[in-house]
């Protein structure tokens, strides 16, 4: 095993603001350990679908002004997230770089590509209709998903595609996508012993 390889992968970010405080720990080399807990009951079970399928040991605290709704609450979260999965990542030396997860669950299907590129990028399609408005376990309003998925990607300085390709359930609708960002994000932050330093021809990411 490499020296690149042994490095624990590791972040963790505190973020305070007057809207709401957030503490993030992610390794990427986990077993899918999670402790999560923001206030918001489907966020955290959205939450512990990535930290599960994305075999990352995951702990997130976060305490927000959900008095009003859940809007800054996961917003704050997901940004939080993206800067400790960044910062975990390091220089992305032997990483596989590229990853994607295509997920059944039930008459839901997602497929989730990932590129950890270091340019961020978001394209999020395929959600029926009036998903955006829906509301999940009384606070979770369907179109935090996107949201979440935008910051997450801008924040970790990562590509993301995202394409509901069937589905109707609202919650299996969202919880595919958390699976399958984190079968996705598996994938890419892998090492591969045939890659030599970093994985791209410009010699960064």
């Amino acid at each position: 095993m490499s020296e690149t390889s042994q490095r624990r992968r590791f972040g963790r970010v505190e973020r305070v603001t007057k809207e709401s405080s957030v503490l993030v720990e992610v390794d990427l080399d986990g077993s899918g350990t999670v402790d999560v807990s923001t206030g918001v009951g489907f966020y955290d079970h959205m939450l512990a679908q990535l930290g599960k399928h994305g075999l990352l040991d995951l702990t997130v605290k976060t305490s927000g002004d959900t008095h009003i709704d859940a809007h800054h609450t996961v917003e704050d979260t997901a940004i939080a997230l993206g800067e400790a999965l960044r910062q975990a990542l390091g220089d992305k030396a032997g990483i596989r770089r590229f990853g994607d997860a295509l997920v059944p669950l039930d008459e839901t299907l997602v497929q989730v590509a990932v590129d950890l590129a270091g340019r961020p990028y978001c394209v999020h399609t395929g959600e029926p209709e009036g998903q955006a408005y829906v509301v999940i376990g009384g606070d979770y309003v369907g179109s935090l998903t996107r949201h979440v998925i935008e910051s997450l990607s801008f924040n970790a300085a990562i590509a993301l595609h995202v394409r509901v390709l069937a589905g109707r359930d609202p919650h299996h609708l969202v919880e595919a996508q958390f699976k399958a960002l984190g079968r996705a994000l598996r994938d890419a932050v892998a090492f591969d012993p045939r890659v030599v330093g970093v994985p791209s021809t410009k010699g960064t990411l």
